[in-house]
């Protein structure tokens, strides 16, 4: 369920993308005028922005600004994260111009991963499994409010394979 370019692996490409910027740029120190003419090459390339604009979302993640806030407070020096900080002030000026594009602000996932490899977790591929953690954090809280509340207890039925066999072979309503 957290499979491909738009879940579990959205940080991946964002921190994917932020890595082929700065070699792109042979490690130069982050500037607007060197992430424009990435994201335009990106753009001229037909591909997009990983990491910026959001299927619901209309404005800034809150999420992307509570890690961006983390890393301002607590992460100096760092080039990735340093490119991530420079990329906020830039992107979405540069997408808010693109005709097509709803939200050009940045997602969760535009700093997510810069963040992942700042603590040390280079293995990329683990980077859904980490989002799947969160998920499941998550949930496991709602779990407690739940309680707290007085909520009844929320037990899903069981299915075996042979209701799925049934339930596959009824017609969908439209």
């Amino acid at each position: 369920g957290l499979a491909g370019p738009l879940h579990g692996l959205a940080n991946q490409e964002c921190l994917k993308w932020l890595l082929e910027l700065k070699a792109h740029h042979q490690g130069a120190a982050p500037n607007k005028q060197l992430i424009e003419q990435y994201v335009r090459k990106t753009l001229a390339d037909g591909k997009v922005v990983p990491g910026y604009g959001h299927a619901v979302l209309r404005k800034t993640d809150p999420r992307f600004l509570q890690l961006k806030d983390f890393a301002d407070r607590n992460i100096k020096n760092d080039y990735i994260c340093d490119l991530a900080r420079a990329c906020f002030e830039t992107i979405p000026g540069i997408l808010g111009t693109v005709g097509k594009i709803k939200n050009p602000n940045p997602n969760v996932d535009a700093f997510s991963g810069a963040l992942l490899q700042h603590y040390g977790l280079a293995e990329h591929e683990f980077y859904t499994v980490v989002f799947g953690v969160s998920r499941s954090l998550g949930c496991l809280a709602n779990g407690i409010w739940a309680r707290v509340f007085g909520l009844p207890i929320e037990r899903p039925n069981s299915i075996d394979m042979a209701y799925i066999e049934r339930v596959g072979e009824q017609p969908v309503e439209k």
